[in-house]
């Protein structure tokens, strides 16, 4: 019997760990909805951020602080600005300078650095003479600064420029494709794509393989296929290098559910992995699958249909990712994400569930994504979420103030 109680504890322990809450603003002031689309933490806040291992930023007469998922204060208001948590910290501003702080608000006694930057997937950038390397969330070098820049992890894997050129290293500060190459893609099952002087490739077990006649790659996502452009047009390439799909579409986005986005002319649908279009192309705009098996296609607006093109919800929103503040961990653009679509309709933002009715019939003035209010562990790495098929900007630093 006490293990049956027990097994119970584990599951509800494990209900509560995983609930989401998305910061959305009502009557000017911002709270905390829950997916069953009532509020967890009602509306009360002038500014706020979102959740992020089990703690939100939250500003109280002008100074910044955190509180758990049940709107207590677990960290005081003390600071005059505050960032996000990831690894079990968050970087603060305290006087005017930026620190590092732990999940208890202790600040963390930091190397020298020039700049103070963001945790990701369990280690931070630090830069001492115009070069990178990498700490962990206890402070500790985990490769000492060697590298010119380095742009932010995605599922355990960084690329890196030294002198111009370009690698990928993983956050135990490995080298896996050495910084020879002029361009380079992310690094998906041990292969990514780069480009050595004017030829775009693919890179596998530490080989360069030209992709014939290619322009342009873009990143591998969830799929062995890529889209890549050769004389102007876009088709897909496979993880050999092989071109699996002829160039021929003016537009082209990730496969997903073995379904891709693609234009012809100005209208976009969807073909599936033979090249054989499933979806004819009538939309204006069309974005990839979500793992609910609905798309985001646009006709004046925006609306989703499901792999067999019927449209499910009619094309009456707008849609984006981001709401007041920038995502802290980079996700799918447009679609639905863990089940829930954050749409815009009539000046409002609101979220919408599968079947297209309102979460909670309510609409906002602005809302977030939703996020876990899990609490991670404060030394283990995160893993990093989807990423996105452009290469992106480096996590903005913080320039530290002196006294």
């Amino acid at each position: 019997m006490k293990k049956y109680f027990f097994f119970l504890l584990l599951l509800f322990i494990q209900f509560v760990n995983s609930q989401e809450l998305a910061l959305v603003k009502k009557n000017a002031k911002i709270g905390y909805l829950s997916k069953d689309g009532s509020f967890k933490i009602e509306p009360q806040y002038k500014s706020a951020k979102s959740f992020s291992e089990g703690l939100a930023a939250v500003e109280n007469n002008g100074k910044w602080g955190f509180i758990d998922s049940k709107g207590t204060w677990v960290i005081p208001a003390d600071f005059k600005d505050a960032k996000n948590f990831n690894s079990g910290i968050a970087i603060v501003q305290k006087d005017k300078d930026w620190v590092y702080i732990n999940t208890k608000g202790e600040i963390q006694k930091a190397l020298v650095s020039d700049k103070v930057f963001d945790f990701n997937d369990g280690v931070a950038f630090f830069r001492q003479n115009a070069k990178v390397g990498l700490i962990n969330p206890k402070m500790t070098i985990v490769l000492d600064p060697k590298y010119d820049q380095i742009k932010p992890f995605e599922n355990g894997f960084a690329r890196v420029e030294l002198n111009k050129k370009w690698g990928i290293i993983t956050t135990a500060g490995k080298e896996v494709v050495e910084p020879v190459y002029d361009e380079i893609g992310n690094y998906f099952k041990n292969t990514t794509w780069a480009r050595k002087d004017k030829t775009f490739g693919i890179v596998s077990a530490g080989n360069f393989i030209p992709v014939e006649g290619a322009e342009k790659i873009w990143d591998f996502e969830t799929q062995d296929l890529t889209y890549a452009k050769k004389n102007g047009k876009i088709g897909f390439i496979d993880l050999k290098g092989n071109w699996a799909i002829l160039p021929i579409y003016d537009k082209a986005r990730a496969f997903s559910k073995n379904l891709a986005p693609v234009c012809v002319g100005s209208k976009w649908g969807y073909i599936n992995t033979k090249a054989e279009f499933i979806i004819p192309p009538t939309y204006s705009d069309a974005e990839v699958f979500s793992s609910n098996g609905l798309a985001p296609v646009k006709e004046k607006n925006w609306g989703f249909i499901n792999e067999t093109g019927k449209l499910i919800i009619p094309t009456q929103y707008g849609i984006t990712s981001n709401g007041l503040i920038i995502a802290l961990f980079v996700q799918q653009d447009k679609g639905f994400i863990d089940g829930i679509a954050r749409v815009k309709n009539e000046g409002k933002w609101g979220f919408l569930k599968p079947d297209g009715t309102v979460l909670g019939n309510q609409w906002f003035e602005n809302a977030e994504l939703f996020s876990k209010t899990t609490e991670k562990n404060n030394t283990g790495e995160i893993a990093a979420e989807k990423p996105k098929a452009e290469t992106k900007a480096a996590t903005k630093p913080v320039t530290k103030k002196k006294k």
